[in-house]
């Protein structure tokens, strides 16, 4: 099974279409199709359903797109990492991001490194710490940004300054908007958004005895698209301050929690993890930028 394949195959799984993925993909629609079908050949299933203007994946096929993206990665990674071997002013950074209003100093130390480095490139996905961290054991990311104090026997970090702050998102005229802040007793027995890392960490240490009386209506990895949901009156939205536009224009509002939780965000990369050149010199500058606690 060559990666070149498996490119092929990812291709025709986004489009959904054997002639739009061959354009994509600068080759013949024949060659592409005697590719798949070789594949195919290859592990002894159906990896599509082909209907008559279009093709989708079978079970076999999904379980092998998610496969391939992650092999497809790693091979990316690996030809960018010796592309830029010998030269520490290129080569391709990964990133998984937690979410936080303080990306914007990752964002910040990558403008700069990218002022010294014009042949720094850049790819990022966002997702929990179990997401991210997941991706960087098994060599996918360089680096990670987690909300929770990393296990220094595994990561290497770096502390970012300031703190983000949880608090409760709800529509402006929501009853709870009264209040300055908004307390445990206020939440019992509310529908409540919440990512199910923060409802299993910080949420349920926050409210203590109170937390058996708090209801998880569901649970959601991106506060963004939980807001929508609670600018519905579906919920309240217990997310970070500052991840959402709760502007009087909005329409929502938000409330911090009282006693009040700030935590912090790290940035974090495998202790025996071989860095590249401009890996290296971005923990550099970080670590010059930030001169905050670490763990080394």
């Amino acid at each position: 099974m060559e990666i070149r394949t498996l490119r092929y195959f990812l291709a025709v799984a986004q489009e959904e279409n054997m002639t739009r993925a061959a354009a994509r993909l600068h080759v013949t629609q024949p060659t592409l199709s005697k590719a798949i079908k070789a594949l195919e050949a290859e592990l002894r299933t159906r990896l599509f359903v082909r209907h008559s203007f279009s093709i989708e994946l079978t079970d076999e096929g999904r379980l092998l797109r998610d496969r391939a993206r992650d092999l497809v990665g790693m091979a990316d990674k690996i030809e960018g990492e010796f592309r830029s071997i010998d030269d520490a002013l290129a080569g391709e950074l990964r990133f998984g991001l937690a979410e936080s209003h303080k990306i914007r100093l990752i964002a910040q130390e990558l403008r700069k490194l990218k002022e010294s480095c014009p042949g720094l490139r850049y790819h990022v996905m966002s997702g929990d710490t179990e997401q991210v961290t997941e991706r960087l054991d098994r060599g996918l990311l360089d680096f990670a940004v987690l909300c929770e104090r990393p296990d220094s026997r595994r990561y290497a970090w770096i502390e970012l300054p300031e703190r983000d702050l949880w608090g409760a998102v709800m529509p402006a005229e929501h009853p709870l908007a009264r209040g300055s802040s908004v307390s445990a007793s206020d939440l019992a027995g509310l529908p409540l958004f919440v990512s199910e890392q923060g409802w299993q960490g910080e949420i349920a240490a926050w409210a203590g005895e109170r937390f058996a009386d708090l209801r998880l209506e569901g649970s959601f990895r991106l506060s963004y698209n939980a807001s929508l949901f609670a600018r519905e009156g579906l919920g309240v939205l217990l997310t970070f301050d500052r991840l959402v536009d709760t502007s009087p224009a909005s329409g929502l509002a938000f409330r911090p929690l009282e006693p009040r939780v700030e935590v912090a965000l790290y940035l974090a990369w495998g202790r025996r993890q071989l860095l590249s050149p401009i890996a290296r010199r971005f923990i550099a500058q970080a670590r010059a930028s930030f001169a905050g606690s670490s763990g080394t």
